[in-house]
């Protein structure tokens, strides 16, 4: 395919766009378009559901600043050892490091925080037609998430990271000398976790949509939201098998992984308790 034959011979650029000193690089536009497809598709799918433009507006100001700074601390906490002695580091976000993970728990403890607030609160329990709760939230904003994690993964790409073992596979894509992980400098061609991933990401968001707009009587429920976590810790578990950028361990296993299946474990025991409720 041409695309396979582009990423085996394509060398990318970190940069974007170059002005003088001022660099624009595609780790960032990768954000923005995340950020603007995800508030598209939160319009979209909230358009019919009676909550203010204001909330939503609210939210996503306030989910950027804490999803943004979520991965960022979770990303910086797998990797103490080096920002304790380069603590400047921490803010050179272009160069990446954002966690998902950390993103995730942020957004959450965010929504929880803000719902809240605003007295109406309920945690996986019968929806409340028509007011801002909770489990509504998470459901609509999870397919946003998926797309940000589809754009984002991009920017990996370009900035030649967390990309898997060598490969002979057409689809292996080079990765730059300076670039290349200690141990793995006599090899050029690894696999392309970053596109295995966005499009893995693909296929779930467009079953999250699917079940959203097909499926009325699981909106704000908070299951759209538990298959999301579900399907994306299956997918980053195996992942993991192929990356080899280096991360915490825990009996010869790698922290990512581990957390995905807390997340399985905790997402799908809220699921048969949804369940059970449902049927009462």
């Amino acid at each position: 395919m041409v695309i396979f034959n582009f990423l085996h011979n394509y060398h990318p650029d970190s940069i974007f766009f170059q002005l003088g000193i001022l660099n624009i690089h595609w780790y960032g536009l990768g954000y923005v378009v995340g950020i603007v497809g995800g508030i598209l598709i939160i319009f979209g799918l909230g358009k019919n559901c009676q909550i203010k433009n204001e909330h939503l507006w609210n939210l996503f100001f306030w989910l950027i600043v804490f999803g943004l700074l979520g991965a960022r601390l979770y990303y910086v906490g797998l990797n103490f050892e080096y920002y304790f002695q380069n603590p400047l580091d921490i803010f050179k976000i272009w160069q990446g490091g954002m966690a998902i993970h950390g993103a995730i728990i942020a957004g959450f403890i965010t929504l929880f925080f803000y719902c809240k607030k605003y007295k109406s609160f309920t945690f996986f329990r019968k929806k409340v037609k028509g007011k801002l709760n909770f489990q509504f939230l998470i459901d609509i904003f999870a397919p946003a998430l998926v797309f940000g994690q589809i754009i984002g993964r991009w920017g990996n790409y370009f900035n030649q990271e967390l990309y898997g073992l060598p490969t002979n596979l057409q689809w292996g894509i080079p990765i730059d000398l300076k670039n290349r992980i200690a141990g793995y400098e006599n090899f050029e061609f690894f696999h392309p976790t970053f596109l295995y991933e966005s499009l893995g990401c693909l296929l779930i968001l467009l079953i999250l949509i699917f079940l959203y707009k097909k499926i009325p009587q699981m909106r704000g429920t908070g299951n759209i939201f538990l298959i999301y976590l579900i399907l994306y810790s299956i997918l980053r578990f195996f992942l993991e098998f192929l990356r080899i950028d280096p991360t915490l361990m825990i009996l010869g296993i790698r922290w990512p992984q581990i957390v995905c299946i807390i997340l399985i474990l905790t997402s799908f025991e809220f699921l048969i308790k949804n369940f059970f409720c449902a049927r009462r």
